[in-house]
Formats: C-alpha cells, structure tokens, sequence
C-alpha cells in the first residue's frame, strides 16, 4: 500500500508503516528527524496529494485551531486570518481524492468551524502513561481501538488548584524546539495505526 505521511518530519507513523512493508512517505516542509530522508518529501504536501496514494494519515498544524489556543484569538487580530488558513488547510487535507483519510489534531475550538471529528484516542490507551485528548477525522478508515491500556500518567495542578492537562507537558523544556516535539506521535499510536490500517 502506498501512504502518505503528511506534515510529519519526525517519521514515527511513516516507519511504522515502513516496518509493516508498505511503501511510505512522510511529507513535510521541515527536514524530516527520524533518519530516512530517502522516504521523506520536503515540500507543500498540497503538491502531492494527487500522486496516487492509497491512504494518507494527516497531521495538519494545530496551533490556530486547537482549544488551547482560543483564548489568544481575542488578544491578537492578526491571527483570525491564519485561523482561516489554517482551517481551508486541514479541509484540503480532510477532502483530497484518496481512499482513505486520517487526520489527526488536538480537541479544536468552536470557532475553528471543522467537521465533528470521528473518534478520541489517548496515549494512555497505547502504553503511554499521558493524558492528551487527540481527535481523528477518518475517512474509509475503521476507529482505532486500544492496544495497551496503562495509568492515565500524573496530572498537572495549576496554581489555582485545577488540573491543567497531563505533567508530560509541563516537563518538556521550555525552548523553541518545544512545539515540534509536543506535537510528535507517540510510538504506540504511530504503531496502532500500522496495525490497524495497514
């Protein structure tokens, strides 16, 4: 099967999919980080949609869309705009002409206007002991199911007492690489992907 990995520079989903013997790509504008840059597409995946793929796992930039990011909308004007890009982007994604689709992104906000997603999945339910609420958008694919359930992982208290989402995060360091390595896929669910689907 041929996949398509998009906007993935770390390969995690693409290897996974390679070990199962499929013929797999990732795509990113980014230099890709898992060491084989002879499956990756350093180019605008919306170039490449058309280049006869069999699936196509999506993982569309989140940073406008995501629920914890609503809040700066009304801080900066400048980024209703890229809400907007980044809407018609995933929809590109979400509607291209290949059989079956998966995207990926966090729990998006009311404003980002997406379609209901599928399903939510959590590492926790892949051996990972972290809590972080990843919704799929799927397309001639079946829901993922849980292939090994672990502890939910300590969870983050806030100065003001309330729990702020999983400490995973809160131990990340603070430094510009702090995005892209947040928004890399833990290896169970790259796996339960391969499984599953390929």
């Amino acid at each position: 099967m041929k996949v398509l990995v998009a906007c993935e520079e770390s390969q995690r989903v693409c290897t996974a999919f390679r070990e199962k013997g499929h013929e797999a790509y990732s795509c990113d504008i980014l230099p890709c980080s898992g060491g084989h840059p002879e499956w990756h597409i350093r180019d605008d995946v919306l170039k490449h949609l058309k280049d006869g793929w069999d699936m196509m796992i999506a993982h569309p930039p989140c940073t406008y869309l995501a629920n914890s990011g609503v809040q700066h909308l009304h801080k900066d004007p400048t980024r209703w705009k890229k809400l907007e890009e980044a809407r018609e982007f995933f929809l590109k994604l979400l509607n291209a002409d290949i059989p079956r689709i998966a995207v990926e992104n966090p729990v998006p906000h009311g404003y980002a206007k997406l379609p209901r997603y599928t399903q939510i999945i959590h590492p926790w339910q892949h051996g990972h002991e972290c809590q972080k609420k990843t919704c799929l958008w799927l397309k001639g694919l079946p829901e993922i199911t849980p292939t090994n359930i672990v502890g939910k992982g300590e969870k983050y208290i806030g100065k003001n007492g309330k729990s702020n989402g999983s400490m995973w995060y809160q131990r990340l360091s603070m430094g510009p690489d702090r995005a892209i390595i947040r928004s890399k896929t833990f290896e169970g669910i790259a796996r339960a992907f391969a499984d599953q689907w390929g």
